[in-house]
This record gives C-alpha cells, structure tokens and sequence, in this order.
C-alpha cells in the first residue's frame, strides 16, 4: 500500500541500515518496545500541544516499526511471539497518540476535536480488530485503505503541518468506512459460502467446547484428592 510505494526509492538505503543494525545483534524485540517508547513520548507532546515535535518523533518510532522486521529476517530470529509482540505493541503506541490528541483539546476546550479524538482512537482499533476477526473466519482480507501505516503518515503531517484538526476529520471518518468495508467484504464471502460458514462456526464452537471437557477430569482429580 502507502508505505510501500513510499518505501520503494528509498529501500537500497533501508538495506543497508537493517544490515548495519543486524551487525550489532540487537534484539529485535528491544527495537519494537523502543518503537513504543518514542511514541508514548510523542503522545506527551501531542498532550502538551507540541505537535510539530511530536510528529518529528513519530517519524523516528516508525523507523524503528519498520526495520525491526527486516533485522529479525537479517539474523534469523523471526518468531511467532515476535509478530505478535509487535501488533500488541502497535495498538498500544495508536491509543497512547490519539490519548494524547484527546487530553490536549480537552484542556484547551475543544470538545469537537476531543469528540474526533476519540472517534479517531476508536477507528484506529476496529480497522485491526476487524480484520484480525475477518481473516480468522476466511482467511486473507485486503480491503480497506485506511491501514496504521496510512493513519501514522497522516498524523506526522498533521503534526508537523501544524494542521491536526483537518487530519483529525480524516482519521475519524475514513477508517471506520474502512471497518464497514471489511464487514460487508466478511458478510459477502460468508454468504457466498454457505457450507464453508457453517464449518467455521462448529469449528469454533469445538474449540469453546475443548478447554471445559479438559477441566472436567482435572477438577474431579482435585475433589478426590481433598477427600470429596
């Protein structure tokens, strides 16, 4: 999407610097929490109403999001944990901004741009939800425009533009039309599918089923051992 068309002129560099990071033998780990340390500092200026440096530090936490990927690949320690760290993570550095949006124009009295605030917060998280939900009943879903990598792009330029309100209504608006996107995209291939949606739901309704036929033996286990 956005990022990669942005990315492409530039990705000789970013080779370069994700080897030179590898070289160290950083844990790629360590980069994707530093990434949510620079934003938890960009959501405090965004509170204190230093938006042009909050988007400058933005920028230098969505470098780290974007090379502690490639550095994992560089020294072989790509893990499950690893990605799911990261999308934790991710959501965490989306709220703490938008928090800090919110607690801004709460103290200056903005109440309408506090309102898109966190309407804009309540996007950012349904896009992922959405599709974290959609793609496990499924599979891949690519619809929607309004990704994080957009949304971060456009509060750097928010921010550094010193034009936060207009890029408020933006972030507001077009991901949760991304999020109605994915549903009627979800609804449709469900319908399309009949059979397939009926398995899905007995096979989540097994996985629910699993965990409390196992808990069964273990608690009579525990109720003999106290003597009943």
């Amino acid at each position: 999407m956005l990022t990669r068309r942005i990315a492409q002129p530039l990705e000789w560099l970013l080779r370069r610097i994700v080897a030179g990071i590898a070289a160290t033998g950083v844990p790629p780990n360590l980069l994707t929490w530093f990434s949510l340390v620079l934003n938890l500092w960009a959501g405090v200026l965004f509170g204190a109403g230093r938006f042009a440096a909050a988007g400058g530090t933005m920028i230098l936490a969505g470098f780290f999001d974007i090379v502690d990927g490639p550095v994992a690949r560089k020294q072989g320690r790509v893990t499950v944990f690893g990605g799911f760290l990261d999308s934790i993570l991710d959501r965490y550095s989306d709220l703490i901004l938008f928090l800090g949006l919110l607690i801004y124009y709460s103290q200056v009295n903005r109440f309408a741009y506090a309102c898109l605030a966190g309407i804009g917060m309540s996007g950012a998280v349904m896009v992922s939800y959405a599709k974290a939900r959609a793609e496990s009943l499924i599979g891949k879903v690519d619809v929607g425009f309004w990704e994080r990598p957009e949304r971060i792009v456009l509060m750097i330029i928010g921010g550094l533009a010193n034009r936060m309100p207009l890029a408020l209504w933006v972030l507001a608006v077009g991901p949760n039309i991304t999020v109605i996107h994915r549903i009627i995209y979800t609804w449709k291939r469900t319908m399309a599918e009949p059979e397939a949606d009926e398995a899905r739901v007995a096979r989540a309704n097994a996985q629910r089923e699993i965990p409390a036929a196992r808990e069964v033996p273990a608690l009579m286990s525990r109720t003999a051992h106290r003597g009943g």
